[in-house]
């Protein structure tokens, strides 16, 4: 039930090494003014409904199906929040579940960890956060990184994340790295819009004065530009995590850019951490994406381990899920890697994950009916 899509010795260790672990599950949500643009993300019907997707899947993820949530999830233009995968994973595996507050623009109304972050601006100004915002967020996922290892000892973090338009800072940071992503990374859409976010990518590259590249750049400087509270605190974490057990990168091309971030780091600041003790879990609505090329970029990065659910919703009775097969949602909120914990701990099948997540579907009437 997982793939490896790339690295297949680091991927079939890194399983290996993992096998029967009951992960921790941290879930990173930070926001980008980038998620308003028109048409940019499908993450909520409309730009006002995206400032609270990550809100309510949040809320969602820790308390379940309630009846008065604060924030109900956000219609979607097709399709169900991935937030149910998620959460029927940490509910199946007990899995334990720690928010991190990056930069949010309104308050959570369930317990985190808030690291006094903030939402990021449009990266189309060129100035997405202040130096000394990315410096603190950094310093703080190091320190939660070390923390909540410690917490779940001879196991692994999953990181996720939530962070609407992230997929579009994903290509700006990656852009910046130098690494050629153009075409590659994915969207919430079923088609991936790539002239869209490229346009974006390359008015904030070069509205920072990082386009044309014609130097390696600081990655905290590339941040600052055009990038997302979540990706530097996702580094931090992840550099930190890796010298004590392992991480699932839970997510797509956003978790891909958090790795190749992760290394730019390192080599440049003389960091150390465990690469092999790292690697990146998705869904294969995402890594078999026929409308980007995530497999493609993993190798562009190289070194790091894709490995993908073989999770399907073809067969599903809620039309919400079966959109995934159209190309709709495909990753979000940890889902790919939650997945993957669940037929790497218990050995669950595909069915057998596809009807817990019915399970928990069922239980809203609307607008999740068949």
């Amino acid at each position: 039930m997982i793939r490896i899509y790339t690295q297949q010795r680091r991927g079939q260790q890194w399983l290996q090494h993992h096998q029967h672990c009951c992960p921790r599950f941290v879930c990173i949500l930070g926001f980008t003014e980038t998620g308003l643009i028109e048409g940019i993300s499908a993450a909520g019907a409309t730009p006002a409904d995206r400032q609270y997707t990550a809100i309510a899947d949040a809320e969602f993820l820790v308390n379940g199906v309630q009846p008065h949530p604060k924030y109900p999830l956000p219609p979607l233009q097709c399709g169900a929040s991935p937030v149910f995968i998620s959460r029927t994973a940490i509910e199946a595996l007990k899995i334990p579940v720690d928010l991190i507050n990056a930069g949010l623009p309104h308050p959570l109304p369930v317990p985190a960890i808030d690291l006094k972050g903030r939402p990021a601006r449009c990266i189309t100004t060129g100035q997405a956060l202040p130096l000394e915002t990315v410096k603190h967020l950094f310093e703080e996922g190091l320190a939660w990184g070390e923390a909540l290892i410690a917490r779940q000892p001879n196991t692994y973090l999953i990181l996720g994340e939530c962070v609407v338009g992230g997929t579009t800072t994903a290509l700006s940071v990656l852009t910046g790295l130098g690494v050629d992503a153009l075409g590659k990374v994915n969207s919430s859409h079923p088609h991936c819009n790539h002239s869209q976010k490229w346009s974006v990518v390359q008015e904030g590259l070069t509205e920072a004065g990082l386009l044309p590249i014609l130097e390696e750049v600081d990655p905290f400087v590339l941040i600052t530009a055009v990038g997302d509270p979540m990706q530097i605190v996702a580094a931090g974490m992840t550099i930190a995590a890796s010298r004590k057990g392992g991480v699932l990168l839970a997510g797509g091309t956003q978790m891909l850019a958090v790795y190749a971030l992760v290394r730019a780091i390192s080599r440049r600041y003389h960091l150390f951490w465990e690469p092999d003790r790292v690697a990146v879990g998705t869904t294969r609505w995402v890594a078999e994406d026929a409308t980007g090329d995530t497999v493609g970029l993993g190798n562009t990065i190289g070194e790091v381990p894709l490995l993908g659910t073989t999770l399907s919703f073809a067969t599903s009775r809620y039309s919400n899920l079966r959109a995934y097969e159209q190309g709709y949602v495909k990753e979000g909120v940890g889902a790919g890697g939650c997945a993957i914990a669940t037929h790497l701990h218990q050995g669950w099948t595909g069915m057998q994950l596809l009807v817990a997540i019915e399970t928990l579907v069922a239980q809203l009437s609307e607008p999740y009916s068949p």
